[in-house]
Formats: structure tokens, C-alpha cells, sequence
């Protein structure tokens, strides 16, 4: 049972909710004295921009104020050109809408924020603007003002009162991640339970999506975090590429290990010290590293046409036990590099990393299908409108376009905009209550802000907990909207009753498209991701050049977080999933590895050239569903290269990376297949391969 105590606010809480209402109140204020039409958008506006940390304030506000203008200028060129065509407006607003929509779902970044309010932001203008389109640009102006308000006092309250700073829960999820990946490591050097290192592995995974979006924010804080940005996106760059160098560990170790054949007794101690060192976790010494690093070097095989397979999966071993040494203690170097500019100390330039969302997955199909169905719900919406002369169809055709957006980008967003709606309607009495009731009776500001206090006060701070966010919002939409939808001076019954129905019609009709045209199940969308994934792989072996830098395995690793998620949510749990998720992502760095490595041996490049074309095959026929058997003649040809890369007499660091390229392509897609036989030229080796 739940004490008492646990529902009052925290002081975080309270601090939040009174800063909220305190932007909101100056806005309103503000919106007043200017003599602005509808007070209540900048008011409900600031609202919507809050956040509990300054920096997602003022992030969002200035995407939500650029969004703001885009939609209203939209608004503005299209209406007055098609006002003779009803029809051709609602088609250009609703593709318009769909347009934004569809690229804001592309973008998967907070500015995506900018692109669906680009988009919704013109039906708010645009649709009350049909029936007078003469008017549409004291609308437009109207409605920027009024939320352009709502955003500059809600950034300016929460930048300068009590600004609460990204930088500790960057910093928690940083060390968290380090967490993580320690246990995965230590948990694989040390051979513990598999449950042990998958659960480690599924919260690394998340975790680093998680700061991916977070790390966005990042430049717009109050704090020295914000002259960190570059070092926190190479941090986690370096942290995603150790993914498939860990995964490639986990798997020599348990091949060198399945005959019970123990590992050589200088190469045990070395994994001994290694973990050791891991489990240090931020108190590591990078430097620690050097030292590991050339006693690995010094237990490396050299790879030759004697080399037996045991020999090669210890090579493989080795190399990417140089690889983890490498990535973790650079790592470290990264996080030590932000503290010192957390703490203002000066610290070392950090080349640029990839663009914001260059390491995101985007699915147009997805968006595509989300864009139609918003279009759907606009169009739809207002062919009633048109057809019944609705006096206010236009916002109920707001309210589609409006919510067709908010949920989008979920794989079922029906039960959220109908959870939304539940709630909108909850708040009907109260905000009736404050229209018809309390409103007329007050003759002064003050009153009015004594009047709106106790129930944005207790709103705002549910809203400040994730889990009552999702009930508190709708309610807080539900009253500040019928608010600002209508004229507060002039309101009667009939008319908020009439308004409260436009606003459940538009809602529920795109619920109703959002079920019928772009509800996917979990499983389906999984399915999805592992397909772009098999894409990525079949474009980078049939590359010409391996890529530059961590892009393809950060978009990877992105799409792993987004399917462990859904994973518990499929109709056929299937528990192989994540593990071949993960394969796939280690066969890719293998890719490019051997893209590398075929520069340095232009004499094995007819022996490497086959691998890697018969790789893009298979990786391509699995992503179109054509098969997903292996091709039948890519075990040969692996083994035909690791013969020719033996016997090949080019540089011994070309020799290295192509045997431990392949050993790991042999090893992803083959597990189970017989031992490779030294020995062998590359016109007689193993031709066995397993179903």
C-alpha cells in the first residue's frame, strides 16, 4: 500500500511544477497586456515546452519557436492561393502535415520536434482560416505571438531560476553504461552464466540509445557540459564499436574452450589481468592499457600456411582482446576528458564525431505509412466538415492532424491516443468548470492566476513523474485547450459543448485511422529491424572501399536497442533474436575489416573478392525474404581465403586482419561447420558446409 508521505512532492518535483506555472503565468500575463486573441495558447505553450532539466527546456523551445514560424509561414502562402478550391486545400494541408510528419519521423532526434510542429502548427492556423482566408494572416501572426510567448518565458524561468543542470544524469548514464560493459566483459572473460552476460549486454545496449537522445540536449545546457558535446558523442562512439569486439570475444573463448582443451597458461593470465582491470570500472588507469597491449601483442601466432585452426581462433582471440583493450581505455580517456570540462578545466580538442543522427536508424517505410495515415485522418475529418457545414469542424480536423503526430512514432499508437482521449474527457468537468464557472466571476489577473494555482500546481507535479506523466498531460491539455480554443469572454455552453465534441471527434476519428491503416505488431517490427540490418551488411561487402569511421555499427547497435524492447511484446517470443542481432553486427565489423585488409594483400584480393560478393548475396536475398538459407558456396570460399591469405607472402599486419576477419565470418555464419584444415590451397580447401 502506498504511504501517504510518497504523494506529496519532492522538492525537485515542487521546484518544477512552481517554475512551470510561474513561465506560464508571465506568459499569460504578457499575452494579455498585448491584447492577444487567445491568452491561453501561451500559457498551455508553456507548459508543453517544459522539461525538468534547462537544457531539454531550451532545446526544445527553440525547435518548437522555428517549427512555430515554418507552419505558420506554410499556412500562410498555401491558404490565400487555394481559396477558391475547398478541396485543393485540405489536400495541400493535410499533405503538408503528412510531409512533416514523414520527416520528422526520419530524423529521431530532438529537433525532430521542429518538423512535426512545422506541421501541425499549420493545421492550428490553417483550418480556422478556410471559411476567411482573408483573415489567415492575422491568425497566423495571432497564434505565433501567442506561442512564441509561451516558449521564450518557459525557457528564460527554467535557464535562470533554479536551472537544473543535464550534466548529473548525463554522467549517471555515462558511468552506468561503463557499468555495464564492464559486467558484460568480466562476466565473458570469466566464463560466467550466459543469463548473467545477455542481461548485461540488453542494458548496454539500451542504455547507450538512451544517452544517444539524451546527449542531444547537451549543447543547449546552462552548464560547462555543454563544451563537452564532442567528447561525449566520441565517448559513445567508442563505446558502440566495443560491442562486436565483445561479442566476438564471448565467441573464440567459447570455441577455444568446447574440446575442454584448457587456453595456453600466458594467454589465461592475460584474461585474468584484463578482468581485473575491467572491474575497475571509472577508476581503471587507461594507461594500464599499454601494458596489456604489448603482452597480447607478444602471445600473437603468426598466421602462415601451417596455421591450424586452433591457431586462428586464438589469433582472432587475441586481436580483439587488443581491440576491447583499446576501446575501453579510450573510454575511460573520455570520461575523465569530460570531467575535467564539467569541472572548467581546460581540456584537449576532440575531433568531431558523426552527425547528430548519422548513428540512428530511420525506417521510411514506417514513416511513409505514418505520414499516409495523419492524411487520412486530416482528409476524412474534413470531408465531414465540408459536407455537414460543421461550425467547428475546423477543430476537430486540427485535433486528427494533431494527434496523428504526437504518437507516430510508436509501433500501435491506438491505445495511446485512445489512453490520451480518456483522460482529455476526464478533465471536461473541470475545465467546464473553470470556462462557465469561475472564469466570469474573476474581475483581475491576480485572481485569475489564485483561481488556475492549485490545479496547475498539483498537474505539475505529476507531470515531473514518469509515471504518472501519461495521465496528467492529457488532463492539463484537456483544460488549458478548451481554454485557449475558444474566447474566454464571450464562451457559453453550447458553444464549449460543441467545441469538446470537435475535439473528441478529431481524436477518436485518428485513433480510428491510426488502427485500421498503421497499426504493426511488435513482431512484424522486429522482423523489420533485423531486415535493415541484413541490408546494411549486403551494402557494405558489395562496397568498393570499407566505410570510414563507426557509422554503420552505431546504426546497428541503434536498431539492437529498438528491437530488445518489442522482443517482449512478440506474439512468438523468439529468445534467438537478440543473439543473432548481435552476430550480425559483429559479421559487419568483420566486413570491414577484411575491406581493410584487402588493400594491404593486392595477391589474395581474387581469393577475398569472392567472400565478400557472396556475402553481399546472402545478406541481400535475407533482407527481401528471398532466402534465408546460406549460400551454398560461401563456406567453400571462406575457406579458399584463409588458405590464400596463409600462404600469401604480403605485410604480416594485411595477413593478420584478413585471417581474423575471416575466422570471424566463419565463425558468425558457420558455428557448428567442421574445422578449417591447414594445409590446404585455396583451390582444395574444406568444402563442407552445415544446413
Amino acid at each position: 500500500m502506498t504511504s501517504p508521505l510518497a504523494l506529496l512532492p519532492t522538492r525537485d518535483e515542487a521546484v518544477f511544477s512552481l517554475k512551470c506555472f510561474g513561465s506560464a503565468t508571465l506568459a499569460l500575463y504578457l499575452a494579455y497586456a498585448m491584447g492577444l486573441p487567445r491568452p491561453f495558447w501561451a500559457m498551455m505553450t508553456a507548459y508543453i515546452v517544459a522539461q525538468p532539466w534547462s537544457g531539454a527546456v531550451r532545446s526544445r523551445a527553440f525547435y518548437r519557436l522555428c517549427g512555430t514560424f515554418a507552419g505558420s509561414a506554410a499556412t500562410i502562402f498555401l491558404i490565400p492561393r487555394l481559396s477558391h478550391s475547398p478541396e485543393l486545400t485540405v489536400l495541400a494541408m493535410a499533405g503538408w502535415v503528412g510531409l512533416c510528419l514523414y520527416v520528422s519521423l526520419l530524423d529521431r532526434t530532438p529537433r525532430s520536434y521542429l518538423f512535426m510542429l512545422a506541421g501541425y502548427t499549420a493545421a492550428l492556423v490553417g483550418f480556422p482560416s478556410v471559411s476567411d482566408p482573408f483573415t489567415v494572416f492575422d491568425v497566423g501572426l495571432a497564434r505565433v505571438e501567442e506561442i512564441s510567448l509561451g516558449i521564450v518565458c518557459a525557457a528564460l524561468v527554467h535557464s535562470l531560476v533554479l536551472p537544473r543542470g543535464i550534466a548529473p544524469a548525463v554522467m549517471d548514464r555515462l558511468d552506468a553504461i561503463i557499468r555495464d560493459a564492464g559486467a558484460w566483459i568480466t562476466d565473458t572473460l570469466a566464463a560466467r552464466a550466459p543469463a548473467d552476460r545477455d542481461k548485461a549486454r540488453r542494458t548496454f545496449a539500451s542504455d547507450l540509445t538512451q544517452l544517444r537522445v539524451m546527449s542531444m540536449h547537451v549543447p543547449y545546457d546552462t552548464g560547462n557540459i555543454r563544451w563537452t558535446s564532442r567528447a561525449l558523442h566520441r565517448m559513445q562512439d567508442s563505446l558502440a564499436a566495443l560491442t562486436p569486439v565483445v561479442s566476438a570475444v564471448e565467441d573464440r573463448l567459447a570455441a577455444l574452450r568446447a574440446d575442454g582443451t584448457p587456453l595456453p597458461a600466458p594467454v589465461a593470465a592475460l584474461l585474468a589481468d584484463i578482468e581485473t582491470w575491467v572491474a575497475q570500472g571509472t577508476h581503471a588507469d587507461p594507461e594500464r592499457a599499454i601494458a596489456l597491449r604489448a603482452r597480447l601483442r607478444q602471445q600473437m601466432p603468426d598466421v602462415d600456411s601451417r596455421s591450424a585452426w586452433r591457431d586462428l581462433l586464438l589469433t582472432s582471440l587475441l586481436a580483439r582482446l587488443h581491440n576491447l583493450v583499446d576501446g575501453y581505455a579510450d573510454s575511460l580517456r573520455l570520461r575523465r576528458r569530460i570531467q575535467a570540462g564539467l569541472e572548467g578545466l581546460p581540456t584537449r580538442h576532440t575531433r568531431r564525431g558523426p552527425g547528430a543522427n548519422q548513428g540512428l536508424h530511420r525506417d521510411h517505410g514506417l514513416a511513409l505509412l505514418s505520414g499516409m495515415a495523419a492524411v487520412i485522418a486530416i482528409v476524412a475529418c474534413c470531408v465531414f466538415w465540408i459536407g455537414t457545414a460543421w461550425t467547428n469542424g475546423a477543430t476537430a480536423a486540427t485535433m486528427a492532424a494533431i494527434f496523428s503526430s504526437f504518437f507516430a512514432a510508436q509501433d500501435n499508437p491506438t491505445p495511446s491516443i485512445m489512453g490520451f482521449l480518456r483522460y482529455t474527457l476526464y478533465s471536461v468537468p473541470l475545465s467546464a468548470l473553470y470556462l462557465l464557472g469561475i472564469l466570469p466571476a474573476l474581475h483581475s489577473f491576480e485572481m485569475l492566476a489564485l483561481a488556475l494555482f492549485p490545479t496547475l500546481f498539483v498537474l505539475g507535479v505529476l507531470i515531473a513523474r514518469p509515471q504518472h506523466f501519461g495521465k496528467a498531460m492529457p488532463l492539463l491539455f484537456g483544460v488549458l485547450g478548451s481554454l485557449a480554443l475558444q474566447d474566454t469572454n464571450t464562451s457559453d455552453l453550447v458553444s464549449y459543448l460543441d467545441i469538446t465534441m470537435a475535439q473528441v471527434a478529431g481524436v477518436g476519428l485518428a485513433a480510428l485511422v491510426a488502427s485500421l491503416t498503421r497499426t504493426v505488431s511488435a513482431d512484424w517490427a522486429a522482423r523489420r529491424l533485423q531486415g535493415a540490418n541484413w541490408r546494411e551488411l549486403s551494402t557494405l561487402a558489395a562496397a568498393a572501399d570499407a566505410p570510414t569511421g563507426h557509422g554503420y555499427a552505431l546504426r546497428m547497435l541503434d536498431r539492437v536497442g529498438l528491437l530488445l524492447p518489442r522482443l517482449a511484446f512478440t506474439v512468438r517470443p523468439d529468445d534467438a533474436m537478440p543473439d543473432d542481432a548481435l552476430r550480425d553486427l559483429r559479421i559487419g565489423r568483420e566486413i570491414v575489416t577484411l575491406q581493410r585488409a584487402r588493400r594491404q594483400l593486392p595477391m589474395t584480393r581474387a581469393a577475398l573478392a569472392p567472400v565478400l560478393a557472396t556475402l553481399a548475396r546472402h545478406f541481400g536475398d535475407r533482407s527481401s525474404a528471398r532466402s534465408l538459407a546460406r549460400h551454398p558456396r560461401l563456406l567453400p570460399d571462406i575457406d579458399r581465403a584463409l588458405a590464400a591469405v596463409g600462404a600469401s607472402t604480403g605485410s604480416i599486419p594485411g595477413r593478420l586482419r584478413a585471417a581474423v576477419a575471416l575466422v570471424g565470418i566463419r565463425r558468425g555464419l558457420y558455428p557448428d561447420a567442421p574445422a578449417y584444415r591447414h594445409g590446404q590451397g585455396p583451390e582444395s580447401a574444406s568444402l563442407e558446409t552445415t544446413p
